[in-house]
């Protein structure tokens, strides 16, 4: 559906994205997720025909569009301010795109009453100005303004970012089910891990311009390609050399002694696993408890390495800060990244000692 290929973008001396090939499939949920100034906006934007590349070529539908204006890729885009005019209804703001395409009044009608249905915006609503709407509500505005044009593509540029939390975690299943409903192809733009690993078919991590991995949600979690990726998403407890030689010692090897290793904070815990399997215990002190309603977060130190775990609060051992505590971990939870290239290290890599 969507192809980026060799795709450089300048602005002067300074590139902003030095190669970038990605493809997305017809229907999916694609997400570019990276923190600011990684290059995930200027890659939607030069998709949406905002940006010209200074190399490499857009394809849209097997078409190539990369010299195509953006009014005629058939691409609807959902800014991060929503970019909706204050002083239109919000009737008039979803029927703009179709009076500047010169649509018969009829149609026109039609269409906007259609849309207006589908993402849940009243008659009383429509014929409100958007000052007088929610930030959800004209979010839908927003939203029904792009696919009320039937565009193949729906871009979303950090579309939550300016909302609370509360908020932001309701609208994004909404958003996820619209998109789910129209079945359009849709590329968005975050730097919320959460937001991504809950929304998306499939995830492109960026840094500095570039693409660390695209998987799954549950690839770029569990199985993070590099250290910067494995950083990024989630949360993880840096472990010592020293921690993974007793995990190691305590498990008859398998792990590198010379790498970076990781814990995902889940993945450790403060009693033996329910259903067995290779968990080693390890001993250490508590560092520090934190509640936080339904869990709380525990810091236990280990052979030098602060481990971070979660326990929730209807289940568990509860020790207090200072006591005695035993870590319980499998080793092939852990992650495992080459000190100078970052990459994750393949499973016959992780047996031996790094050049």
């Amino acid at each position: 559906m969507i192809r980026l290929e060799n795709i450089e973008v300048s602005f002067g001396d300074f590139t902003a994205i030095p190669d970038l090939n990605l493809h997305v499939r017809p229907g999916e949920f694609f997400t570019l997720l990276g923190p600011s100034g990684c290059g995930k906006t200027t890659a939607l934007r030069t998709l949406a025909g905002f940006i010209e590349p200074t190399r490499g070529t857009v394809h849209i539908d097997g078409k190539n569009v990369t010299r195509l204006p953006s009014d005629k890729r058939q691409v609807g885009m959902v800014f991060q301010n929503y970019a909706l005019f204050p002083s239109m209804s919000v009737w008039e703001n979803i029927a703009f795109g179709l009076r500047v395409r010169k649509e018969k009044t009829a149609d026109s009608n039609r269409l906007v009453r259609e849309i207006a249905r589908r993402v849940e915006l009243s008659d009383e609503q429509l014929g409100k100005s958007v000052a007088e709407l929610s930030g959800g509500q004209q979010q839908r505005v927003a939203v029904a303004r792009a696919l009320v044009l039937r565009p193949k593509i729906l871009l979303l540029d950090e579309p939550l970012s300016n909302l609370d939390a509360k908020l932001r975690h309701q609208l994004r299943q909404q958003l996820k089910d619209l998109q789910s409903e129209f079945g359009i192809t849709t590329v968005y733009v975050t730097h919320d891990q959460d937001e991504a690993l809950a929304m998306s078919d499939r995830v492109a991590v960026f840094n500095k311009g570039a693409v660390e991995q695209v998987g799954t949600p549950q690839d770029i979690y569990d199985r993070s390609s590099t250290e910067f990726v494995c950083n990024f998403i989630g949360d993880s407890s840096p472990l010592t050399a020293e921690f993974v030689a007793e995990l190691n010692r305590l498990c008859g090897g398998g792990l590198s002694p010379d790498a970076n290793s990781y814990l995902r904070v889940e993945k450790a815990s403060l009693t033996p696993p329910a259903n067995g399997g290779t968990a080693v215990g390890l001993s250490g002190t508590v560092v520090s408890r934190t509640y936080h309603g339904l869990h709380s977060r525990y810091v236990v130190r280990s052979r030098g390495a602060d481990i971070r775990l979660l326990v929730r609060e209807d289940g568990g051992v509860h020790p207090e800060a200072g006591g005695e505590a035993t870590v319980y971990v499998q080793p092939d939870h852990v992650l495992q990244y080459h000190p100078d290239t970052g990459a994750a290290l393949a499973k016959q890599d992780q047996a031996a000692s790094l050049p």
